[in-house]
């Protein structure tokens, strides 16, 4: 597959958290994939992306990933992204606080045959806890 390919099912896995339609992980994630960052309990493949963005979207029903920047050589896509939405429902143990949130990350994909086998990334957490007011430890 291409550079393009690899753009494209990264461009579809994006769509897919956006609108919520989880169930299509599989077109753009192999079956054994690892995330090298996973959540809590997270297991690998399509299935782990849909545990996670499914508690995201329970949490963040409006939940949006907005791409800044994308780069991609032959088996790596690279972005920078910002992620919004209003906290409507229990996050960890945060009852739904009606408070919005823009939080940054970055994310690396590593392909094969047009599927994400690997992913590396890491999210403004401890931002996103401020901003729903968690008292938060170090």
């Amino acid at each position: 597959m291409s550079q393009q390919d690899n753009i494209t099912a990264t461009k579809r896995f994006g769509e897919l958290v956006n609108t919520g339609k989880l169930d299509g992980f599989a077109e753009v994630v192999a079956p054994n994939s690892v995330d090298h960052d996973p959540a809590p309990g997270q297991v690998n493949g399509p299935q782990g992306f849909t545990m996670f963005f499914t508690m995201m979207r329970s949490a963040f029903p409006d939940l949006h990933i907005d791409v800044e920047h994308m780069v991609a050589d032959e088996d790596n896509v690279s972005f920078a992204y910002t992620i919004t939405g209003t906290h409507l429902g229990k996050f960890m143990d945060i009852a739904p606080t009606g408070k919005q949130i823009k939080v940054r990350g970055m994310q690396i994909g590593r392909f094969e045959n047009g599927l994400m086998v690997e992913r590396w990334g890491s999210s403004d957490e401890l931002g996103l806890l401020k901003q729903l007011g968690a008292s938060v430890t170090v």
